[in-house]
């Protein structure tokens, strides 16, 4: 017992900023009272800190989530939200929820995919009778679905789960330029899209296109993502309908997407679990005019638990790795870390566990033309990982581990620097209910 409790103190001792820092980036053991990393930089983030008494809202449904918001017709001012129990995206304002056919009456998944005939390798409206109709439906499907269920998180908020079992259930939850925003201890349930599309052209075979993401953040700044759980949940990807080509189709997109020029943002003492495509970080190669010189994110003590790919992969920001740990099977594995055009890429200290037969370090890293990536100290099953040779083994030219930044240079942090420390921490803290948070 006593052996427990000095680990413990240590643990948390350890994860104390470094060296002075404001009040804003002050915390960062199971009491944080502000994040570390970039969203303690650019001025910190409070989120609904200093709310009038009629901004602090407490909600149990969807229509009372959409009104705490609109926040009384000023949504900018700070607000905190306070969620009770479980929150369904699809959830009408009489109680009632909606499903496909509410969408989209007469809407068929099997006849749409029919009508890229057998092998998915080409749309035809005549193929059948039907098939204009089906067309129609998707997407007028979808565009409903997705007024439906996206609600948007503005300024100065903080959106927080109560009682540890707060969830939101296929809610689509965005940010759409707003800065100083805190989301902490919530499940979020990634939305099933409904109206799905097949794009024939995507890849060797073809790939199904999912709309909504459980959080996506567009041109955001300053932003706390704090214990809480993307997941799947309900609904995995291995119970989906058969699609072409013997593969499930595919109804969900990321569970994080960080894009158009957002800047300083935490995410910490999280799980991601059970998903393909998790997070992704830039807007697309092409997207340069909007994401170079933003997209500072900070990951640390995160939990990654049986996620195919993209835990993170970035394109043009600058992203710090501390301290997380990674779970999962090889044959399940795609990659960890994508590092995309023009990122750069500093991991410290991550932990690597992975099940079963072809465990090499060049599973955890793929290369989509970036050339700027470094790793400090990370382990592989109990052992030295050597990420930087397997990306420069990967990499064609101008592969460095000079990545032009320093994450001490910008802001205070101390990480545990022991496999055995970080997996124990990142197991015993990381996801909602499980940080001892002050009141907001």
């Amino acid at each position: 017992m006593l052996r427990a409790f000095l680990v413990a103190a240590l643990l948390v001792c350890a994860l104390l900023p470094a060296g002075p820092a404001s009040s804003s980036a002050s915390g960062s053991g199971p009491g944080e009272a502000g994040p570390v990393g970039w969203a303690s930089a650019h001025g910190g983030t409070t989120g609904g800190a200093g709310a009038a008494p009629e901004s602090t809202w407490t909600v149990s449904t969807r229509a009372e989530l959409k009104e705490a918001l609109a926040n009384h017709g000023d949504p900018n001012a700070p607000k905190v939200i306070r969620v009770e129990g479980d929150i369904n995206g699809h959830e009408a304002d009489d109680g009632t929820l909606l499903g496909e056919q509410d969408y989209a009456p007469g809407y068929d998944l099997a006849k749409y995919m029919s009508c890229f005939g057998e092998d998915g390798a080409v749309w035809s409206d005549t193929r059948y009778d039907y098939c204009k109709q089906q067309r129609t439906l998707r997407q007028t499907g979808s565009n409903r679905e997705k007024q439906q269920i996206q609600l948007t998180v503005p300024s100065n908020t903080t959106l927080l789960g109560t009682g540890g079992d707060a969830r939101l259930l296929g809610v689509f939850l965005t940010v759409n330029t707003g800065t100083n925003i805190i989301v902490r201890d919530l499940l979020l349930e990634a939305p099933v899209d409904h109206f799905t599309t097949w794009s024939p052209d995507d890849g060797e075979q073809g790939n199904w296109n999912a709309r909504f993401d459980a959080l996506t953040v567009i041109t955001g700044r300053n932003i706390w993502i704090d214990h809480c759980t993307f997941t799947d949940g309900r609904f995995p990807d291995r119970t989906a309908p058969a699609g072409f080509h013997g593969e499930r189709v595919q109804r969900h997109d990321g569970l994080l997407d960080i894009e158009d020029g957002s800047d300083f943002i935490t995410v910490s003492g999280s799980r991601f679990t059970d998903h393909d495509k998790a997070v992704l970080i830039g807007s697309g190669d092409g997207r340069g005019d909007r994401d170079r010189g933003h997209l500072k994110v900070t990951f640390a003590r995160n939990l990654f638990t049986d996620i195919a790919q993209r835990a993170p992969r970035v394109r043009f920001g600058q992203v710090h790795l501390v301290n997380n740990v990674y779970r999962g099977r090889a044959r399940d594995t795609v990659y960890a870390l994508g590092i995309g055009v023009e990122s750069a890429i500093v991991s410290e200290r991550n932990v690597f566990l992975y099940e079963g037969p072809g465990v090499r370090p060049s599973m955890l890293v793929a290369l989509y033309g970036g050339t700027r990536f470094r790793d400090t100290g990370s382990w592989l099953n109990g052992g030295p990982t050597a990420l930087n040779a397997a990306a420069a083994a990967e990499a064609t030219e101008g592969f460095t581990t000079d990545t032009g930044w320093n994450p001490a240079d910008v802001y205070a942090y101390r990480p545990l620097r022991s496999a055995a420390a970080v997996r124990w921490y990142v197991l015993h803290h990381a996801g909602p209910g499980r940080g001892a948070h002050p009141a907001p």
